[in-house]
């Protein structure tokens, strides 16, 4: 099996610059000396240099001090996405507390209840959150608050904690549907941080300009965007809103995006009506992960000059699990296994082992319990690997669709045979009723309009149709989808920009 460490993946130059860290104390103390003069953070218009993080983060750790917090407790992080989630994550983490990522979205009532279930002992925000989170202080009255546009020049230095001491909470729907908090240990969000600095050959990961538009609360946007970041002494735009990317982008001239495959797929179409400059003169990769990644989105930026690279992980593995150096080549495939995990595949799931691997669910023992089997947890995820060790997930073993014959249907496999579709923006198979009312099999897509129309093909839904239907003539009977239906709108989706899956349920 080929490995990401293979000096054609991960340069020589890059592995010798991959520094272990015991725990995020002693990685922000290496950081905020080594790279004390560079920009870390851009934010609304201000830059802020390493040294000028630190004392930040120092000042954040100094008000813990003074509350009485402990190494250990839990502390609630609650931002939008900007400069003051980072510096308070990282001034939590490196104090030796426990980050609890709050999404930004949760009303006061959920905000209450995650207080008393994740046993916060205090909260961060700023004087503009104060409302939604005056509920949680009068019926908590012991959960002390840090008002970080009130922080005073105090300054406390980071914890040194073991690598097994827990580092942060961050939100799931893990294995099950059901909304939990992944306890994610200092060596986990390291090992996931490390992982990110893997797969890109000769290109310098240690001097980039990072562009974040994912939520800091979802794994993808904490460890890969901002945490690998920081790791690497790079630089990080932060753009509060989604609907203004598309200008900050060519201001900023990033040089690596990190992005989720619907992202990638905007972006991709809105440079066909306004040229490239929308990426502006510097991108050289995209990284696509938290979702399927469709095979056409290499192919496409590859002729923009801009390497895409897909990859598989999940919250329970600090974000990554795997990715592709060759997403060009096997488009289909989420690549190689990151080095120091161990796995296994059991009737067709992936189980990992690793420093990656999530501690538990916290304050949930039996779905723990649920999760986890000979010290390895399983991950939901259906695999195969090639002769050459690519992995490819086959599905997810909650959305498999039992048919009336007996018959299982993995969704996800058979969406990557239509997503190879260059006329199929994105698609989904679900169990549903034909229209005689006998139980069939469903399949929804959204077109790339914008490409059929600049080959000249009028009728995109007639197209669509004739050439899902060549793709389903070549499934077996059990297989084929019984209905074609050609959708004008995106379907809904997650908050990470996952499509909403029905159950399949009849």
């Amino acid at each position: 099996m080929q490995s990401l460490l293979n000096p054609k993946y991960t340069s020589l130059t890059t592995q010798s610059r991959l520094k272990k860290f015991s725990c995020v104390g002693e990685m922000a103390d290496y950081i905020f000396e080594a790279y004390k003069d560079k920009i870390a953070l851009i934010d609304s218009g201000v830059e802020y240099t390493y040294a000028e993080l630190s004392k930040k983060v120092g000042a954040i750790r100094f008000a813990l001090s003074e509350l009485g917090i402990k190494v250990g407790d839990k502390v609630g992080v609650f931002y939008p996405n900007s400069a003051d989630f980072v510096i308070a994550s990282m001034a939590v983490s490196s104090y030796g507390a426990v980050v609890v990522a709050l999404p930004y979205h949760l009303d006061e009532k959920t905000l209450y209840g995650s207080t008393l279930k994740f046993q916060m002992s205090a909260i961060i925000y700023d004087s503009a959150s104060g409302e939604r989170v005056a509920l949680a202080h009068k019926l908590n009255p012991n959960l002390k608050a840090v008002i970080s546009d009130s922080i005073g020049e105090g300054f406390a230095p980071a914890n040194m904690v073991e690598p097994d001491a827990p580092c942060a909470i961050v939100f799931t729907a893990g294995t099950t549907g059901q909304s939990k908090g992944a306890l994610l240990s200092h060596k986990a969000i390291l090992a996931g941080t490390v992982n990110g600095c893997m797969g890109f050959g000769d290109h310098d990961i240690f001097n980039d300009r990072y562009f974040l538009v994912l939520p800091l609360t979802h794994i993808f946007g904490y460890v890969r965007n901002m945490m690998t970041s920081l790791y690497t002494g790079s630089s990080l735009y932060i753009c509060r809103d989604t609907k203004n990317m598309f200008r900050e982008i060519p201001a900023y001239n990033p040089t690596i995006m990190i992005m989720v495959p619907a992202l990638a797929e905007m972006a991709l179409g809105l440079t066909r009506v306004m040229g490239t400059k929308i990426l502006g003169n510097a991108l050289k990769i995209i990284v696509a992960g938290a979702a399927v990644v469709a095979p056409h989105l290499a192919k496409e930026y590859d002729k923009l000059g801009v390497i895409l690279l897909a990859g598989y992980g999940l919250t329970e593995s600090a974000n990554l699990v795997s990715g592709n150096p060759t997403t060009l080549a096997n488009p289909t495939s989420v690549g190689f296994l990151y080095p120091n995990q161990e796995y296994k595949v059991v009737n067709g799931e992936l189980w990992i082992k690793g420093d990656n691997v999530l501690t538990e669910y916290y304050n949930d023992p039996e779905e723990t319990a649920k999760a986890f089997e000979d010290g390895f947890f399983k991950t939901g995820d259906l695999v195969k690997f090639d002769d050459n060790g690519y992995m490819y997930i086959v599905g997810r073993i909650k959305d498999i669709i039992v048919l009336s014959s007996g018959e299982n249907i993995a969704p996800e496999e058979l969406e990557s045979k239509f997503r190879e579709l260059e006329c199929v923006r994105d698609c989904l198979i679900y169990k549903g009723t034909n229209d005689n009312g006998v139980e069939a099999l469903i399949f929804e897509m959204t077109p790339r309009a914008d490409v059929l129309k600049a080959k000249g093909i009028e009728n995109i839904g007639e197209y669509c149709i004739q050439k899902v239907t060549e793709v389903n003539n070549t499934l077996l009977n059990y297989q084929k989808v019984s209905k074609i239906i050609i959708r004008t709108e995106d379907f809904e989706r997650t908050p990470s920009m996952k499509i909403k899956r029905p159950k399949n349920i009849l």
